[in-house]
């Protein structure tokens, strides 16, 4: 799936099914569902998942909290706009899946 794909998604009612969890976390915060989002997050574990925990918690202002969730990816803080930020690690995260 491309990312343009991916956001033509948004406008359906459920996110594919076939999409990773840190994935579907994205689908759900690109639709304004934050508490979803933030639930898949939860509950899963591994740097792609926390990638997108610390997008959220940027998303809802909580720096400190994405400051951590930043440092559990390993990646740096981005300053830049939320949607570019958003766009990126889906890129990313699709560029990485096995159903490309």
């Amino acid at each position: 799936m491309t990312l343009a794909e991916f956001k033509r998604t948004l406008s359906r009612s459920e996110p594919p099914a076939d999409l990773a969890p840190a994935l579907a976390a994205l689908w759900w915060a690109g639709t304004d569902d934050w508490d979803k989002a933030h639930k898949i997050v939860m509950d899963e574990g591994g740097k792609d998942c926390a990638w997108v925990h610390a997008y959220l918690h940027r998303l809802e202002g909580d720096l400190g909290n994405a400051r951590y969730w930043y440092g559990q990816a390993g990646k740096a803080p981005p300053t830049g706009r939320l949607r570019a930020e958003r766009d990126s690690i889906a890129a990313t995260l699709l560029a990485a899946s096995p159903s490309k």
